[in-house]
């Protein structure tokens, strides 16, 4: 008598409502995790809403779509709008991926398939660290799904949708070349795609598409990011060894990111080996020509491409991020298993994902609790970025009669305080001003600033470096901070002082303005 479990006979049956619900389980919790437990933002997400804070085209960020997004976010809903925007994305990717693989593979394998990518690292544990990578994973799913309906199903009109969809990718992601070039090989590998090349409209797109690859690559140069001195680099003697060293690192930390989708297809194929019998095997119809092709070239050849130039950049993480790079792992995964599926340890391989699901959930607010106890380490999540903000904001208001406008220093800090604060300051990034173009000399001197750094006792000198580059400051007592767990960590001591801005008011006495000496979330 076979035991088949609850889940297995969902995706035979309504492969799309288990793909439903595994999916809002997932964006569920990495919204509430965050919400709940976190202190303070995840990873950039603090730079992204302080460059995303100025609405500006610069490029000194690089493309700056998803900055934008990220600051429309928090200004309808704060934090957790961005959280929310954040699970969009991976909903977005997810139904791309899905929706695909049923074109590919029918529904049922589709869903198995979204099922996988709960176990690839990206698409879990990060994804509240939203930014660029995150976006460009939706649109890049989402092109890959209408390049399939333009040239491999001729339905003509998915080619402006695809024109669309590379159109927002140039503007979000450093990658999207990576990215074009490996569509382009595809292209050029099967007998179908290289049959587009017949047809207007891939043409057309083509053409309007000009204006926004001039544009990317100006934002490229304006962001640094250039090939030309890595490739005069390559001529020097032992280079050889270095990059190829690089590159291996790179290749296995994207192996690792496959880690929880390893143990579901090793517990899937039946290792440990037991006497129980797999479930009746899953089969599906053939899928279409060049479908192996397609999906195969596009789950490697951007990761190849990618790392390559990672390399040749002198980058230490894939450049536009790896979440783009991986979106069809499952897919391949689940394309290169064959027509019929056989599931074993069907009763092990469900426990297996939910814990995937939700033993790194549960995870985090056990370290946030735990670890300044056992090891003394501050976690940045962890860090009172609402009473930071609060204090200083209230502190330049009460010592100049302005709203906080710039603030600068250790850049961290800063980005927490521009987050936190009421009036939402701009950020000037002191050791290289040209990345923050929105804030002059002249700002400083006629708004004034707080300047910020990581203090180590009560004594109010600045570092060297920020009392060279701010000579009219200000010093202040530094100012403690109560962390939500503190252990064994030593006091959070903020130091910081003010840059006086023109004509400002004079100050109160320092009985009247000085605030309390800590200060709580």
């Amino acid at each position: 008598m076979f035991y088949v479990p609850l889940y297995l006979e969902g995706l035979r049956a309504r492969p799309l409502l288990v793909f439903w619900l595994a999916t809002l389980a997932q964006a569920a919790v990495w919204t509430l995790v965050p919400l709940v437990f976190y202190a303070a933002p995840p990873g950039a997400l603090p730079e992204v809403l302080a460059v995303g804070h100025q609405l500006q085209l610069n490029g000194n960020f690089g493309p700056p779509l998803a900055y934008w997004l990220a600051e429309i976010a928090f200004r309808s809903a704060g934090l957790f709008g961005v959280y929310v925007l954040s699970q969009l994305c991976v909903i977005a990717t997810y139904w791309c991926v899905f929706t695909l693989g049923r074109a590919i593979v029918g529904a049922t394998h589709a869903a198995m398939a979204v099922l996988l990518m709960v176990g690839i690292t990206v698409f879990t544990v990060p994804t509240p660290d939203f930014g660029p990578p995150i976006l460009a994973m939706a649109l890049w799913s989402a092109a890959l799904l209408f390049y399939w309906r333009a040239a491999i199903e001729n339905r003509r009109e998915y080619w402006y949708a695809l024109g669309g969809a590379l159109a927002l990718l140039l503007m979000t992601s450093d990658g999207a070349l990576i990215l074009f070039a490996a569509l382009a090989l595809v292209v050029a590998m099967t007998e179908r795609g290289r049959a587009v090349a017949r047809a207007p409209e891939p043409w057309i797109v083509l053409a309007g598409l000009i204006g926004f690859f001039c544009v990317h690559v100006y934002w490229l140069e304006r962001s640094g990011i250039t090939l030309l001195p890595a490739l005069a680099r390559l001529r020097g003697a032992g280079m050889a060894f270095g990059n190829t060293t690089a590159w291996l690192r790179l290749v296995v930390a994207l192996l690792l990111a496959h880690a929880g989708l390893a143990v579901l297809v090793v517990l899937a194929s039946g290792w440990p080996r037991t006497r129980a019998q797999p479930a009746p095997p899953v089969v599906r119809a053939p899928a279409p020509p060049d479908a192996a092709t397609f999906v195969g070239c596009l789950a490697l050849v951007p990761a190849l491409l990618a790392t390559i130039v990672t390399v040749l950049a002198g980058a230490r993480f894939p450049v536009g991020g790896a979440a783009p790079l991986l979106v069809l792992s499952g897919l391949a995964v689940v394309v290169a298993a064959g027509r019929n599926v056989e599931l074993h340890h069907q009763r092990i391989l469900g426990y297996a994902w939910v814990g995937l699901l939700l033993v790194p959930a549960l995870f985090i607010p056990t370290v946030i609790a735990v670890l300044p106890w056992t090891t003394g380490t501050e976690l940045q999540v962890a860090q009172p970025a609402s009473a930071m903000g609060r204090y200083f904001g209230d502190s330049f208001a009460r010592r100049t009669g302005r709203s906080l406008a710039v603030v600068s220093g250790d850049e961290h800090l800063a980005e927490l305080i521009a987050l936190a604060a009421p009036s939402r300051p701009s950020v000037y990034f002191a050791a290289d001003p040209g990345r923050s173009p929105w804030v002059s000399a002249r700002d400083i001197r006629d708004k004034g600033a707080v300047i910020v750094w990581t203090a180590h006792g009560t004594n109010p000198t600045p570092p060297p470096e920020i009392k060279s580059r701010f000579p009219d400051l200000v010093p202040e007592v530094p100012h403690t901070f109560s962390r939500p767990v503190r252990g064994r960590q030593p006091p959070l001591l903020i130091g910081w002082g003010v840059i006086r801005p023109a004509a400002a008011p004079v100050a109160a006495s320092p009985a009247a303005v000085s605030p309390p000496v800590s200060a709580t979330r």
